[in-house]
């Protein structure tokens, strides 16, 4: 599961700000932090390559979260796509985990208030913590009891 945080900017110099959720298909995990830190670090790297602002990028086992703000030409789906895309092809050719990596092809959207980008940064930054007291799982069952939203599962 991958978390992005995208800035949307426009010719009037206005931001919009938008948190995204992209789902980890199933196991493999990236099980180890060394692993997390090595995959975070290259989906950090090949975003500056393909010209994707990535201010930081960092998650857990099951899912990343990135900062990232769009350019004009970009859209939320192209960057999600090419993060997701990109990312599950190296971890697959590098064989850095036992099976085929893969992660979902769904992903959620939500507008986040600029005055909120700071604490989202911070939550970006502290996954390793925040997950050892919470599951992703139980986390999001929160968010979708606490918002209202409808789970979409996959069979």
């Amino acid at each position: 599961m991958a978390l992005a945080i995208l800035n949307i900017n426009y010719e009037l110099g206005k931001s919009i700000y938008a948190h995204g959720i992209l789902y980890k298909k199933r196991e493999p995990f990236l099980n180890s932090l060394e692993l997390r830190k090595n995959v975070f670090q290259h989906i950090k790297l090949n975003a500056e390559e393909k010209g994707i602002w990535l201010d930081c990028v960092n998650g857990y086992q099951d899912h990343a979260h990135c900062l990232i703000s769009l350019g004009r030409d970009q859209t939320i789906s192209k960057v999600a796509q090419m993060i997701k895309g990109e990312s599950s092809y190296w971890i697959n050719k590098e064989k850095l985990t036992t099976e085929k990596f893969i992660w979902q092809d769904d992903y959620w959207v939500v507008g986040v208030s600029e005055s909120h980008i700071g604490a989202v940064r911070n939550y970006i930054h502290n996954q390793e913590q925040h997950h050892s007291k919470q599951t992703f799982s139980s986390e999001i069952n929160t968010f979708i009891k606490k918002y209202g939203w409808d789970l979409i599962e996959e069979n």
